[in-house]
């Protein structure tokens, strides 16, 4: 149904990214993204039926972001491609981290089958697919690979956001953050 503003589901998700690039979380719900975009909140219950919704539908396109960054600038090459797309999506978490919180701990938990069909995962399985037809990874170990890819980024991502690199300068953590990247990688390819 179009409102005077165009497409409202798509519009309370503008809202919703928005609100949370700032304000992480805490920062979503229905009554702040209605009113951002100038409606009643009952009005968002017709494409929304409930917050869960509306922060799964702001988590999605936070990760769509998330693929799209990692995508940006990739490399020919598997091995330099997976380490661009590793350091993109600590760079994103780290300029990101309101949307990184929504996207990962704002609604429903995420298990592996969840994580793994995210746009960001298969753009590192794909990376590693490639370095199987490349013959510097065997087909099984491909599945462990990524999981201790994903691991290590995201770990990473949430030590330099909440835990003991938090007070660091960013160059620093980017610096530490690519030996991370590049250590993974090398032990992939080993």
């Amino acid at each position: 149904m179009a409102y005077h503003h165009g497409d409202l589901a798509a519009a309370l998700v503008e809202a919703g990214l928005d609100a949370t690039r700032e304000g992480g979380v805490d920062a979503l719900s229905i009554r702040e993204v209605t009113r951002r975009v100038g409606v009643s909140p009952n009005a968002a219950y017709r494409h929304y039926p409930n917050l869960a919704a509306l922060r799964e539908a702001v988590a999605t396109a936070i990760l769509e972001q998330v693929a799209a960054s990692m995508a940006a600038g990739a490399a020919p090459d598997p091995a330099a491609r997976l380490r661009t797309i590793g350091l993109a999506y600590i760079d994103f978490a780290l300029q990101e981290p309101g949307w990184f919180s929504v996207a990962f701990f704002g609604g429903r938990a995420l298990g592996p089958e969840d994580i793994a069909t995210t746009p960001a995962f298969r753009a590192l399985a794909a990376a590693l697919g490639d370095l199987v037809a490349q013959g510097e990874l065997p087909a099984d170990a491909a599945p462990a690979a990524a999981w201790s890819c994903w691991a290590t980024v995201h770990g990473f991502a949430e030590l330099c956001l909440h835990g003991p690199l938090a007070a660091m300068p960013p160059a620093e953590q980017r610096r530490l953050a690519a030996s991370a990247v590049d250590a993974i990688v090398a032990g992939i390819r080993a």
